[in-house]
């Protein structure tokens, strides 16, 4: 039985904990949040739609099977730390370029921030497998 007030909340929602998510990915890389806690509200979102909708919808919403989301994830997180091989340092060694936006202003992007991604989309592509496969189970 699906309930007009949770799909219809559902519908609304689920942009808003998105942004959030990302929002606490990338404010994680200096003060509390990141990867992990970003990638469960993004996961937690896609958990509120299983519960409104179903699970045959909600792997059509995602369109990427979790296990593909996660694998992306290691690699990425792994690539992160690779960098820092390849430039002759320890694995994981923190690397930053900066891409300049004119006026003497830069956008410093490193390789922490790259790990907090692999992490944000392992935490959703681990949490979406089990849990998408318990609801199946039903």
């Amino acid at each position: 039985m699906k309930s007009v007030i949770l799909t219809t909340a559902t519908r609304y929602l689920m942009p808003m904990l998105l942004l959030l998510s990302a929002f606490l990915l990338f404010r994680g890389h200096n003060l509390p949040g990141g990867g992990f806690i970003g990638g469960l509200v993004a996961a937690g979102t896609f958990i509120l739609h299983n519960f409104a909708f179903g699970v045959e919808e909600t792997r059509r919403l995602l369109r990427i099977n979790p296990l593909v989301i996660t694998a992306v994830g290691l690699l990425t997180a792994m690539g992160s730390g690779v960098v820092g091989l390849l430039a002759g340092n320890p694995f994981m060694t923190g690397h930053w370029i900066t891409i300049p936006l004119g006026k003497g202003q830069g956008l410093h992007i490193g390789t922490p921030v790259t790990f907090d991604i692999g992490v944000y989309l392992v935490v959703i592509g681990a949490t979406l497998t089990i849990i998408l496969s318990l609801a199946e189970g039903e």
